[in-house]
């Protein structure tokens, strides 16, 4: 059952006004996504690889088997968390994931020689990751904003590109300074000592007496009618073919420039720039959809990405690989805020974590099958041939027509939202 919340005040600041009590909740997913596996696991993994082939004598690619059980797990865990989302208060579920994977990921500190003890841990922590991420933080802003979504979700959003950007860093100092087991505890104790009070203390959802009734979490299709509607496979279908693209892309670009004559100080710049710019995207993009149809900024940032990957495709120098980085990065800040924000607009909340759930699963299955589709191509032709990457901008393409396909929003309540690239009209121009 959900908790239930005293109603907020009858003069409570409109949401553009930074007295406004969602961006309490705002601020506290930002630093919880911030310190949470979306942003701790991806971009730490590596740093732990050659320490512990040193400590345990493991080879690289069964270490590496670590990472791929964590997202496999999660693809797989995270409708049951949706389900549990749209049933539960966001806080209820988001806390225990929190105190699960930090305590899950603090315990590699007393990792043993045994893989199946790594591998365990990295179940478990698969398991929850997700809690600990976008799913729970999303329905709980939803619900307290409406026409500023957007710039709410990529807020929030933009904390795991922070934490991109700062962890690695941590990370790689603490492995040098103090070994890599107190690298995991720290890691571990910061997950929880960043996200646990913050999510305690702030996130909630609105109370649904003071939600607009146009966007209140008790009102929504369900899953099966949602399952039923070409607008969520197109969306479904968009996400997954964006994975391949850009999952394909990044994880052979550095070796793809280094191919290509530029040193690996530049091939490392390169990579860098991507966190940079995707932080800068995500905030962007969530102007843009509070102002235009969200489709249509979709397909800017698809046809965004199909550049910077032609762009790459052709790149032989250090300048043209940072300009084709900067373009993949922006466009992959701006996927994460879209999806979000366009399932609510055409679902409601009801079961709105739920079917995020469903397309994030969609996306792990694309982000898994583009590295590969790139490499299988790279060990059977030799090299990282130009032809071969422009078809990998394919997959980015196509959603790019798809999105025509979408209607204008299915807004619960009887209110209908603009349509084309034209600002979202003021309410009292919405017909009822």
């Amino acid at each position: 059952m959900r908790e239930s919340t005293l109603p907020v005040a009858a003069t409570e600041p409109e949401e553009s006004h930074l007295a406004y009590p969602g961006w309490k909740v705002v601020l506290a997913g930002f630093f919880g996504v911030m310190v949470s596996f979306a942003a701790i696991v991806p971009y730490t993994f590596g740093l732990f690889l050659k320490p512990l082939t040193a400590s345990f004598g493991w080879h690289r690619e069964a270490t590496s088997a670590g990472f791929s059980i964590a997202a496999l797990t999660v693809a797989a865990a995270s409708p049951g968390l949706g389900f549990l989302l749209d049933r539960f208060s966001p806080r209820r579920i988001i806390l225990p994931c929190i105190v699960v994977f930090s305590g899950g990921y603090a315990s590699l500190a007393l990792l043993t020689p045994h893989l199946i003890h790594f591998y365990l841990i990295f179940f478990l922590i698969g398991l929850v990751g997700n809690g600990t991420a976008y799913i729970g933080y999303s329905r709980a802003i939803s619900t307290w904003f409406n026409r500023r979504r957007g710039v709410a979700l990529s807020i929030m959003l933009a904390g795991s590109a922070l934490g991109a950007m700062l962890l690695p860093v941590l990370a790689q100092a603490a492995i040098t300074q103090l070994g890599w087991r107190a690298a995991y505890l720290i890691l571990g104790l910061l997950a929880f000592a960043v996200g646990f009070p913050l999510t305690a203390a702030f996130v909630r959802e609105r109370p649904v007496a003071q939600q607009d009734q146009s966007v209140s979490s008790e009102l929504g299709e369900s899953v099966a009618k949602a399952l039923a509607a070409p607008a969520f496979w197109i969306i479904a279908a968009t996400v997954c073919l964006y994975a391949i693209s850009v999952n394909g892309a990044i994880a052979h670009l550095s070796a793809l420039l280094t191919d290509r004559g530029v040193s690996t100080a530049g091939a490392a710049w390169a990579v860098s720039i991507i966190g940079a710019t995707s932080l800068v995207g995500r905030l962007l993009t969530g102007v843009f959809l509070d102002r235009f149809f969200g489709p249509r900024v979709s397909q800017v940032m698809l046809l965004m990405t199909a550049l910077g990957i032609v762009l790459l495709s052709i790149a032989n120098s250090l300048a043209a690989g940072l300009v084709a980085a900067a373009l993949i990065g922006f466009s992959m800040g701006s996927e994460g805020d879209i999806t979000p924000y366009l399932l609510g607009r055409y679902f409601g909340l009801k079961r709105f974590s739920t079917l995020y759930a469903l397309t994030w699963t969609t996306y792990a299955i694309g982000g898994a099958t583009g590295p590969l589709l790139v490499g299988r191509v790279f060990d059977t032709l030799g090299s990282y041939r130009p032809i071969t990457i422009q078809l990998l901008a394919l997959p980015a393409f196509i959603p790019c027509l798809l999105m025509f396909a979408l209607p204008r929003y299915s807004i619960h309540g009887g209110k209908t939202q603009a349509i084309a690239i034209l600002p979202e009209p003021k309410p009292a121009e919405i017909t009822r």
